[in-house]
């Protein structure tokens, strides 16, 4: 331990043993002159280095190649010859590397988790799929939504009566033409739908310049703000149990759309709308809230018992599974 040494000649082995959260005895311990290890002795009643080559070479012949060493060991029993336990079979196999799972077995892929920041308007989107219940059991309607998540601005939606690659490409290449996405800029996040993983909507992408991201597998969390909207939608007052028809659903969704944008107030994004905050009109209406709040202190500020009032700030970034941040380690302090 040379760092406790020469903190030792310093200030004293105690003291130094103290600052740096170890006990005495182990340092002590420690300079003692450590014995050379002994090799282990082999047991009398091992097998010899011939004994068990026969085993290995018994268990390689044609015979025993596709059996267990139980089997093995009992076939032998049966033709009386016996050359050791199936368990000394098995460590025998196991010292030449040659024991697995027989069986296949599935091994998923190590998927790593999305990581994605976005600090403005069009940096990135996440887009889903839900289904709208039909005017019969077993019949569906299939909403498609891309939402950015800086704004939670609903930038593109449509209504289908199937969920379809080409579909989803078509919204996609429409909604970046709509909003001038230049290449390089977007990204664009999903879960791993049969449409999102599809080779249609890859190509589509790659030809726009826009990154795309997946969730992992069986997450949830990985795409938290298409997750929430959907949440939003189906909550409202006057969504349907079922829609009639396919126009029906397409009418709801002609007024829930811009009721979203631009009347309703997101707790996510300071009590702003989504309009205001995608089309950059957040800092006035912040600056207008401030106002209206002085004025109200100004003419009450016993009502306001803690300090001076202020509005919900606008979140200067929106993470999808922000990095953890790593404790800092405190350094000792020797004293």
């Amino acid at each position: 331990m040379p760092a406790v040494s020469d903190l030792s000649l310093a200030i004293g082995t105690a003291r130094a043993c103290d600052a740096l959260g170890l006990a005495r005895a182990s340092y002590y311990r420690d300079l003692q002159p450590q014995p050379p290890a002994r090799e282990r002795p082999i047991p009398a009643r091992a097998l010899s280095a011939v004994e068990r080559q026969v085993v290995l070479d018994t268990l390689h012949c044609e015979t025993f190649v596709d059996k267990a060493p139980a089997e093995v060991w009992a076939t032998l029993l049966d033709q009386g010859t016996y050359l050791c336990s199936p368990r000394t079979m098995y460590r025998i196999l196991d010292d030449e590397q040659e024991v697995r799972e027989r069986r296949d077995q599935l091994r998923h892929p190590a998927y790593k988790k999305p990581e994605l920041l976005a600090q403005a308007p069009n940096e990135v989107w996440s887009w889903d799929i839900t289904k709208l219940l039909g005017p019969a059991k077993w019949t569906y309607f299939y909403l498609y939504v891309i939402l950015d998540i800086f704004s939670r601005y609903v930038v593109g939606w449509m209504v289908a009566d199937r969920e379809s690659a080409s579909l989803a490409s078509q919204l996609i290449d429409q909604t970046c033409t709509k909003h001038c996405i230049p290449p390089g800029q977007l990204t664009l996040h999903a879960d791993r739908g049969t449409s999102m993983k599809s080779k249609a909507v890859a190509l589509l992408l790659s030809d726009l310049g826009v990154t795309k991201t997946h969730s992992r597998p069986h997450v949830s969390d990985d795409n938290p703000f298409s997750e929430s909207h959907f949440r939003t939608l189906k909550y409202r007052p006057d969504f349907p149990s079922r829609f009639g028809s396919i126009q029906d659903a397409r009418s709801f969704c002609l007024s829930f759309f811009p009721w979203y944008n631009t009347e309703h107030r997101h707790s996510g994004i300071g009590l702003l709308t989504p309009d205001s905050v995608h089309y950059g009109r957040a800092a006035d209406l912040l600056n207008q809230r401030q106002s209206v709040l002085s004025d109200a202190y100004q003419a009450h500020p016993e009502r306001f018992v803690r300090k001076p009032p202020t509005p919900p700030a606008l979140p200067s970034a929106a993470w999808i599974n922000p990095p953890k941040s790593e404790p800092v380690e405190k350094e000792p302090t020797v004293q």
